[in-house]
């Protein structure tokens, strides 16, 4: 008798272990389904507000170009004639020539409102994310244009290369509900 309930013992032991390896991976499966339905995917994003325009969003992105883009919020805009996002500080003169634009693809264009007001905008397919341009309209103005990944481009690895060699630690993993964190009333809009 001992015999057959020590087999039946390990005969219950597995086939209690297969159930509960079937329902914990009918459980992560729930909770992946679950997820996708409550739309509590996530995102990488960067925050303007932390980021110092260092460079590396164009140069250690897995995408070439990068998936990081400017974005202008054009209702913190001064649409200064001087743009400081647009023009190098150091041009010999004010005028929309190749030599005279800090963007180094010419990724801005600037559109005549009415005297003294322009207004810029971003060429998304030229722009390659250097935040040369941020960082102009942040130093020499008011800080309207700034970074940001763009999801319909980023392949939202699980690792973002960008997000380890980030100096100011400016770019997390967040719920794809909370994405594109902006300045101004430019919200969850980035193509207006």
């Amino acid at each position: 008798m001992e015999k057959k309930s020590k087999s039946q013992s390990r005969r219950n032991f597995i086939q209690n272990g297969v159930r509960a390896s079937l329902l914990l991976s009918l459980g992560t499966v729930s909770v992946a389904a679950l997820t996708k339905v409550t739309g509590q995917d996530y995102v990488w994003q960067i925050d303007p507000f932390k980021c110092t325009q260092c460079g590396r969003c164009a140069t250690d992105c897995v995408m070439a170009p990068s998936a990081v883009k400017c974005l202008h919020a054009f209702d913190l805009c001064g649409y200064c004639d001087l743009c400081g996002g647009y023009l190098k500080p150091d041009a010999n003169k004010q005028s929309t020539a190749a030599e005279n634009q800090l963007c180094p693809t010419a990724a801005i264009e600037r559109r005549f409102i009415e005297e003294p007001y322009f207004e810029y905008h971003i060429d998304e397919d030229l722009c390659i994310g250097c935040g040369k341009c941020v960082a102009g309209c942040t130093s020499f103005g008011n800080g309207s244009m700034h970074l940001q990944i763009m999801h319909n481009i980023c392949l939202n690895c699980n690792n973002c290369s960008i997000a380890q060699v980030c100096p100011s630690d400016a770019i997390s993993r967040v719920p794809a509900s909370e994405a594109y964190k902006v300045k101004g009333d430019f919200i969850n809009n980035p193509k207006a």
